[in-house]
């Protein structure tokens, strides 16, 4: 049986933006059930204490949609025993590892290019859309993957907030979930104590200047705006979320009852 677990946030140490997406309701009154299905941030710095507390939550899959770059910026994830880890980038494999070291060393000029006078949050919701558009058969893996035996399960990126918030919400999607409590449960990730930590250079001044933070702020900012991409992006390519999920992602609605079967009360 799975264990229900409390539905308060843990105080974790070295992982960033974890929680329980349990307790969300549907749009026919079931909702989430607690200890299920959980989201987060990389486990690469996940103290002794942090790999405890994961331990007892009884995982049988962890989902790493980092990329290499993420992985050789941050570590690999720590190891649980008896958890099946499946790493599915959903970004290509080198992509962020040039910009991630104008951001260490401070290049203001490259990141004034790059991330002023809007283009930053263009960027967001550019790669927001072609993560729906384009990922497909992750997600569709995903899915199947839950159906079959991958619960309790915890998805994560490198902070937890768009490749994790982007398959937890196809995820959610794919059960009914309402799509206000869709988008709150992104809009946590917003949250000061959530957000993801910056790898900087102590050897570049440039690196800690507060104009550097105020042109990533919006790539670390979770924003309604970004969700509402890729919902619409959906409606776009596949006309609803019945079609993409049949059509896009092959879930049929046998696979969504059983999805339903084993992540909701």
């Amino acid at each position: 049986m799975t264990q229900q677990v409390p539905s308060t946030e843990p105080e974790l140490t070295g992982v960033r933006n974890f929680r329980d997406v349990g307790g969300l309701p549907t749009v026919d009154g079931r909702r989430v059930a607690h200890g299920r299905l959980f989201r987060s941030g990389h486990l690469a710095h996940a103290t002794d204490e942090d790999a405890a507390f994961l331990s007892s939550l009884e995982l049988h899959t962890i989902f790493d949609f980092r990329n290499a770059a993420d992985q050789k910026l941050e570590g690999p994830d720590i190891d649980l025993p008896g958890v099946r880890n499946v790493n599915l980038p959903l970004t290509d494999p080198a992509d962020g590892a040039e910009f991630w070291a104008m951001v260490r060393d401070g290049e203001l000029d490259q990141l004034r290019d790059l991330l002023a006078d809007g283009k930053a949050e263009g960027r967001m919701i550019g790669s927001y859309r072609t993560i729906i558009r384009h990922r497909t058969a992750e997600h569709s893996q995903v899915l199947h993957a839950l159906a079959e035996d991958s619960v309790p399960a915890l998805m994560h990126c490198a902070a937890g907030k768009d490749r994790a918030g982007l398959s937890i919400a196809v995820t959610l999607l794919a059960l009914g979930v309402e799509r206000d409590a869709i988008v709150a449960d992104y809009l946590e990730s917003a949250a000061t104590h959530r957000r993801y930590k910056v790898h900087r250079s102590e050897k570049s001044a440039s690196a800690y200047s507060p104009e550097v933070m105020e042109l990533l702020n919006p790539l670390f900012d979770a924003r309604a705006e970004y969700l509402q991409a890729a919902f619409e992006t959906i409606e776009q390519a596949w006309g609803g979320v019945d079609t993409y999920l049949e059509q896009g992602l092959k879930v049929t609605p046998r696979i969504r009852e059983r999805l339903r079967e084993r992540l909701l009360d």
